[in-house]
Formats: structure tokens, C-alpha cells, sequence
């Protein structure tokens, strides 16, 4: 049976007894059908209603099969055509192509041969269909995604702008009324001044957050190779500068290279190291593991520490915008460092997870390309 068996066909013949033929043999098969005789009434019906599918004659006394098609494709350029020819030629077939038709079918007709060529001819169709379907859809969804960055722009600007400005006049007159009042009030005052500008302090970290997040979505990434280990040398190189007195044992080992956008995968390993050391503060000793493994068939790297772990059961929040897992009082940070983890990763064409147990230590592991410039497609 064919693919589409509710297709309609317009057949177009001069010889009536072979279209009415064809005509009958299609319709057994479930396909509607209409038949002519003549190029300019089936012209006229085509202008009337709607057919998927033009099967004429090459060769025609009133108007040729070729120019047929030509006119038909004009009133409607989803049709679909076929031209039937006995004259069997290579120029022949050529020339229909050209014209518009997809096919060719030769005299005298076998329906072994007529079958296959309609469902495969209706399967182009609708591939073609789908195609414009999908092109229309991609064009709608580019001006969507404009229009969104559009508005994430001005109300980045916002944020910066607007918010930040009062905020800043907040902790800015808190501070100077707690030094000038220091010894005029008492201490629950001077100590309801400093919430207010810590929370001040901290809403403007969260702002700063907000805003390096959404601008990383709007960054247009350079990919290139990536030497890992110098990379990861740099940046615990940064990071130990800022440790004070805690020690750290930190083992480094096989880290391949990737392919990608060097600060933003430098951020990657910026933003975990920080947390790995962050919350190895209070274990002694504290060991935090950099290298790479096999997991699920590709290479991944980790990132592991014997630090103060998370539930599991909460895994599902890490990776949120300001979800934090533990509480101020324990560990400082906005929430936001994961999240833009995530989003680099997956950027990139890979994928981050983490392991861990409460007071036991984490693993975040994620994926980044590894193939030479030329095999990745971007």
C-alpha cells in the first residue's frame, strides 16, 4: 500500500481510455483521483481546489505535459508532478526535471513501476513540506529568541542601572550613620545598622550574579584547543594566593585537552576549585583531587574533595539559580557559581553531575569536546 493513500491526483491524458485507466488502478489503491483529457480544464480545476499530485502526459496536443507542469507549479508550488512519456529519452526525463517534476514514468505503464514512483514522489513531498514547516518554525523562533535577548538586555541594564543605584545609597548612608552614631546609640541599633548593610552588601552580590549569568547566555563563544593542566596550574595558583593559613593537599593528575572557549572554561575550574576549597575549611587534612576518568563511555573530568558533601536528595537544586544547599552561618556564596558551571558546560556540547555525601566530601564531574577543530561542528 502506498505511503499517503488519501493522496488526490490530478491526471492529465489526451488518450481517455488510458487516463480513465489510470484513473480506475489508482483509485483501487487509495488514492482520490480526477482525470482529463485536457491541459487547460485541468488547469481550471486546478485553480478550484487543492491536489497533491499531477500525473500528465509529456506529449499532448493542446498543451504539452512540460508546459503543463510550468502553469500548475505557478498556481500551486506545493504540487507535486509526474510526467508519463513514451518517448523514453534521456533529454526527455532531463528537461521534466528542470521543469519542476520529480519523476518520470514510461509508456506502456506497468504498475509495479507506477506505485513505488507515486509513494516515493508523495514522500518528497512531504519531506518538502516538513522542511518549510521546520524553516518557518526556526525563522519564528530566531525572531522569539531576538526579541527575548532584546528585553534580557534592557533589563540587564536595568538591574545595573536602576537597582543598583539605590541600593548603593542604602549601604552607602547605613554606613556613615553607623560610624557617626557609633557612641550615641546603643548596641542593638548599631547592630540592626550592620544587618542592614550586610543584607545591602549581600543583594548586591546577588545582583552582580544575576547579571553575570544572564551575560553569559549572550556571549558568543571562541572555540580553540585547550592545554587543561596549564590551565588548572593558573588557576590554583590564583587561588592558593587567597587561602591564608589552610592547608590544602591538592593531587593533580591526567588531565587531556579539550576544545573550547579558554576563559570560560578557565571559569569552570575558577568556580569549582573555589567551592572545593570553600568547603574543605573546616577538614583536616583537606584534600581536594583534580584529573579525568571514564564515566558512561566518555572521558570526563573531576573535580573531588573530602569537604563537607551535600544530600543527595537535594541533588536536583545544585545546578538552580541561588540554590544554595547550606546555610550562611556555614559556608559563604550567592548560589549563582553552579549555575553558571552548568551553563558553560552544556554550552559547550557537555554535561555536568556531582556525587557526594554529607560530611564525606563531593565529586562534580562534567564533559567538554575532545575531538580536533575540524571534526567539531558548530
Amino acid at each position: 500500500m502506498p505511503d499517503a493513500p488519501s493522496a488526490r491526483i490530478l491526471i492529465v491524458d489526451d488518450e481517455v481510455a488510458q487516463m480513465r485507466a489510470l484513473c480506475d488502478t489508482l483509485g483501487d489503491h487509495g488514492y482520490e483521483t480526477v482525470g482529463f483529457s485536457s491541459g487547460k480544464v485541468a488547469l481550471a480545476e486546478l485553480e478550484k481546489r487543492k491536489f497533491d499530485l499531477l500525473l500528465a502526459d509529456l506529449m499532448m496536443p493542446e498543451l504539452d505535459g512540460i508546459t503543463l507542469l510550468k502553469v500548475a507549479l505557478q498556481l500551486d508550488p506545493d504540487l507535486v508532478g509526474i510526467i508519463m512519456t513514451g518517448q523514453g529519452t534521456i533529454d526527455t526525463a532531463v528537461q521534466a526535471m528542470k521543469t519542476g517534476a520529480l519523476d518520470y514514468i514510461l509508456k506502456p505503464f506497468k504498475l509495479s513501476v507506477i506505485l513505488p514512483v507515486i509513494s516515493r514522489t508523495l514522500t518528497l513531498q512531504q519531506l518538502r513540506k516538513d522542511k518549510a514547516t521546520l524553516e518557518r518554525r526556526v525563522k519564528e523562533r530566531t525572531v522569539e529568541l531576538e526579541t527575548a535577548n532584546k528585553e534580557l538586555e534592557a533589563f540587564s541594564y536595568s538591574v545595573s542601572h536602576d537597582l543598583r543605584a539605590p541600593l548603593r545609597h542604602i549601604e552607602g548612608y547605613a554606613d556613615l550613620l553607623a560610624q557617626n552614631l557609633s557612641s550615641t546609640v546603643s548596641p542593638e541599633a548599631r547592630r540592626l545598622l550592620r544587618i542592614v548593610i550586610d543584607s545591602a552588601q549581600r543583594m548586591d552580590e546577588l545582583i552582580e550574579g544575576l547579571l553575570r549569568f544572564s551575560r553569559l547566555g549572550r556571549q558568543a563563544l571562541t572555540r580553540q584547543p585547550i592545554d587543561i593542566s596549564s590551565l588548572v596550574r593558573e588557576v590554583l595558583a590564583e587561588l592558593n594566593k587567597d587561602q591564608g593559613d589552610h592547608k590544602v593537599e591538592i593531587k593533580v593528575g591526567n588531565l587531556p585537552a579539550c576544545v573550547g572557549d579558554a576563559p570560560l572554561v578557565k571559569q569552570v575550574f575558577v568556580n569549582l576549585l573555589s567551592n572545593a576549597f570553600k568547603f574543605t575549611r573546616q577538614k583536616e587534612p583537606a584534600i581536594i583531587e583534580i584529573g579525568s576518568e571514564q564515566r558512561e563511555g566518555e572521558r570526563a573530568y573531576l573535580i573531588r574533595d573530602n569537604g563537607a558533601g551535600f544530600d543527595m536528595t537535594y541533588a536536583d537544586k545544585l545546578f538552580g539559580v541561588f540554590q544554595r544547599l547550606h546555610r550562611d552561618s556555614e559556608f559563604e556564596g550567592t548560589g549563582v557559581g553552579l549555575s553558571i558551571v552548568q551553563r558553560i558546560i552544556e554550552r559547550h556540547g557537555g554535561r555536568i553531575w556531582a556525587e557526594a555525601e554529607v560530611d564525606k566530601g563531593a565529586t562534580f564531574c562534567f564533559t567538554l569536546p575532545q575531538q580536533p577543530m575540524e571534526r567539531l561542528s558548530f
